[in-house]
């Protein structure tokens, strides 16, 4: 069943494989958003630690696309 799950995302040296920790697993997009966003907030967290929101089917499928390298969209002149 596709559940929305937030992950917290620690930095590494190489940024090769990042280490991620699910903290929680919501059924509706606000409650996973409002969550993470509390995380980003708590002092007591990383100023380097990043929080993900993300839909998938489970955990691993979660993992697997925050894992996915992306490029950076290209910006074009008039959006800088």
């Amino acid at each position: 069943m596709a559940a929305y799950y937030v992950y917290k995302i620690s930095p590494t040296v190489a940024n090769l494989v990042k280490p991620m920790d699910l903290l929680e697993v919501f059924e509706d997009y606000k409650d996973a958003r409002t969550f993470a966003r509390e995380q980003r907030q708590n002092p007591d967290n990383e100023a380097q630690d990043t929080f993900k929101v993300i839909f998938a089917d489970n955990p691993l499928d979660a993992e697997e696309k925050l894992s996915e390298f992306r490029e950076k969209p290209i910006m074009k002149e008039w959006e800088k």
